[in-house]
């Protein structure tokens, strides 16, 4: 027989060990979709940006492929404002039945809880990380009029001329602006922000010369690049992109440890029973492994993602410690 106290002492090692792998991320009350059948009517899919936008038109592909799965209707619902808080805000504050989920971004998730002074929700205790969808790594374009072929030249022309070379973004706090920040860190120079209401004036300008660079999202980079009206040096990923081959590496051309996406997935709201959302994550999972939808992932150069909601959400906050570092070396002060 064993000792009650012992007992105890199992218990709290157990509970220790579970906490330590799923970090201090609020988690999904147990419960079974046999005994309370999901779904069984409409669910609601929060796209946290605007529509026709790129998070928009991910989570509508989604809608239909999980729809096609569960044989319910998924129904994407926009709701805007302040780079995405106003939507995870929404998911954070929905009942947690399953009938309401939404897309879980870089900013909302990663950035804003540095940047940000006050949150009306806790990422981690508000929130259920369900899977990470994808991954969109950016390119680093110049300016045709800038006198610059590669990277390394770049970096010699910044260092040569310390504040005059500025980069775009499409606000703060971006994926866009910081990684000009972790730009300007890594390689150590000297170079200008200037913050934008929007990718599109920026890139605008980029191809006007007013700025000489932008880390741009790939989809968006691509027809200015293949219109050769602006000089991609690099991308952001580890790996080199299919679409644009012939780029290397940031780190394949000696800026090490940089790797920097604008990525998304989906959460739930804190609550959500623990087996809706594993049978949401087996469903997208199937359905981040389906040609169609892996076509679609990569026509806009991004990389399809996948796995456990614990995978997410080490993924989540590896994300947040990296920007916090970013955002605290630069002194990013949020508009």
């Amino acid at each position: 027989m064993i000792h009650p106290v012992k007992r105890l002492c199992s218990i709290a090692v157990s509970l220790l060990a579970i906490s330590a792998v799923t970090g201090a991320w609020a988690q999904a009350p147990a419960a079974s979709v046999e005994t309370n059948p999901w779904p069984t009517k409409s669910v609601t899919l929060i796209a946290t940006y605007a529509a026709g936008g790129f998070v928009d038109t991910r989570m509508r592909l989604l809608a239909r492929k999980l729809a096609d799965k569960f044989g319910q209707p998924f129904v994407v619902e926009n709701k805007v404002g302040a780079g995405g808080v106003v939507g995870t805000a929404a998911i954070a504050k929905a009942t947690p039945d399953g009938y309401t989920i939404g897309s879980g971004n870089l900013a909302p998730l990663a950035v804003n809880p540095t940047l940000m002074t006050m949150l009306p929700y806790n990422p981690q205790k508000d929130l259920v990380p369900v899977i990470l969808i994808e991954n969109s790594p950016l390119v680093l374009s110049v300016s045709n009029s800038l006198p610059v072929k590669n990277l390394a030249e770049l970096i010699a022309l910044a260092k040569k001329e310390p504040g005059k070379l500025t980069f775009g973004s499409s606000g703060i706090g971006g994926a866009h602006h910081l990684s000009g920040e972790m730009f300007r860190d890594l390689a150590k120079i000297d170079i200008v922000h200037v913050p934008y209401k929007g990718g599109a004036p920026a890139s605008t300008d980029l191809m006007a010369g007013h700025i000489s660079m932008m880390f741009e999202m790939g989809y968006a980079a691509l027809p200015a690049i293949e219109g050769k009206k602006i000089r991609p040096l690099a991308v952001t990923s580890t790996k080199r992109l299919a679409l644009l081959p012939d780029v290397p590496t940031m780190a394949e051309l000696g800026v090490a440890d940089f790797e920097s996406y604008n990525w998304q997935g989906i959460i739930a709201p804190a609550g959500t029973p623990a087996a809706i959302v594993t049978r949401l994550n087996t469903a997208l999972n199937e359905i981040l492994r389906d040609p169609d939808v892996i076509k679609q992932i990569a026509d806009t150069a991004s990389q399809a993602g996948g796995g456990t909601p614990e995978d997410f959400a080490r993924f989540i906050a590896s994300e947040t410690a990296k920007w916090a570092k970013v955002i605290k070396s630069a002194n990013i002060q949020p508009q």
